[in-house]
């Protein structure tokens, strides 16, 4: 649930992430080893369960609190989110916001 709106809260809404991450591939490439690599399905999963559970106001407060939980439970070091919101606004494709946590 997210939405500053009571009916905004009311409705399921969809929200776009594109996200980069920093990290080094060198030993799973190193050995075509997939036990070594980031684990982009884990990391899907746990984005959906995040998602699913969150109650937030602010696209602000749900991509700070992604960002946090991404990189604290899949160690990584650093992370671009772009988080965008279709539809939020008539005028407009759609709204959100772009962060940078972490160090590269």
């Amino acid at each position: 649930m997210i939405g500053a709106y009571d009916w905004e809260r009311g409705i399921r809404q969809c929200l776009r992430l594109d996200l980069s991450f920093a990290w080094d591939n060198r030993p799973a490439a190193a050995g075509d080893d997939l036990g070594k690599a980031l684990d982009y399905a884990s990391v899907c999963a746990r984005i959906q369960a995040f998602a699913e559970v969150s109650q937030f106001q602010l696209v602000e407060t749900f991509a700070e609190r992604l960002a946090e939980v991404l990189m604290s439970e899949f160690d990584i070091p650093w992370l671009h989110l772009k988080l965008t919101k279709p539809g939020a606004v008539p005028a407009a494709k759609g709204v959100g916001v772009e962060i940078e946590r972490g160090c590269r």
